[in-house]
């Protein structure tokens, strides 16, 4: 669904140029759940935006399907991000003037394709807070409801950077549960970016990073294998 082919990214600074990638190449599949994981300044994050279509790299390929994304232009970009790609960040980015039903429709209202803002904050468990505004709702249930934002486009794409970063490690669990019941029941597929390697544990693969590149890759075949008899 998505590939990268050598893909480099160079920031200058002033005289210095500072590597956030060096040459990576992956592949996300459709329907797997893919956990990217690294320290700080691994480029991970980076990486991710490239994917979103949030930046682009400085040298190599990425391609959506058979779409060129390397090439395409701004307007492309936003096409891409609009009706393929749901983003879900460490800070939830919601609107405090809004019910979390009002902060889900604003996606809604301009997706061609929707679910209900009620179906996608049911899917992740807040039938009863959808009336609620942000400083109503605890840390984990924000989270939940910019994971509803971002799902309720029908994305083929999920992409995560460090969603449980700024909460506690059981509410954490709680989200990436969502997380994982989202890429099952919706076949979304679904890349989380994080430090923590006890994440990589839910995923069908694992995809380390260090200083810009790729050091390893590892696939969880016995987690594969469960979610292909659940399908």
């Amino acid at each position: 669904m998505l590939r990268a082919e050598a893909i480099s990214k160079i920031y200058q600074m002033g005289e210095v140029e500072i590597h956030a990638l060096r040459g990576v190449s992956l592949q996300l599949h459709s329907g797997e759940l893919v956990v990217l994981l690294g320290a700080s300044g691994s480029g991970k994050s980076t990486l991710l935006n490239i994917m979103g279509g949030l930046d682009t790299p400085s040298s190599g390929e990425l391609y959506y399907r058979d779409h060129a994304l390397h090439t395409a232009n701004e307007r492309e970009l936003t096409r891409f991000r609009r009706d393929h790609v749901g983003f879900v960040f460490q800070f939830y980015n919601l609107i405090p003037s809004l019910t979390a039903r009002e902060n889900v429709a604003m996606v809604t209202d301009i997706a061609r394709n929707p679910m209900a803002p009620e179906e996608a904050l049911e899917r992740v468990g807040l039938n009863n807070r959808m009336d609620h505004f942000p400083a109503q709702l605890s840390g984990g249930e924000q989270q939940r409801v910019a994971i509803a934002r971002a799902i309720a486009k029908r994305p083929e794409i999920l992409l995560c950077d460090e969603p449980t970063g700024a909460l506690d490690s059981t509410t954490g669990g709680l989200v990436l549960e969502v997380l994982q019941t989202i890429n099952q029941e919706l076949g979304t597929t679904t890349a989380i970016i994080t430090h923590n390697a006890v994440i990589a544990e839910m995923a069908d693969r694992m995809i380390r990073l260090s200083d810009g590149s790729i050091t390893e890759e590892q696939r969880n075949s016995h987690q594969r294998a469960a979610r292909e008899l659940h399908w």
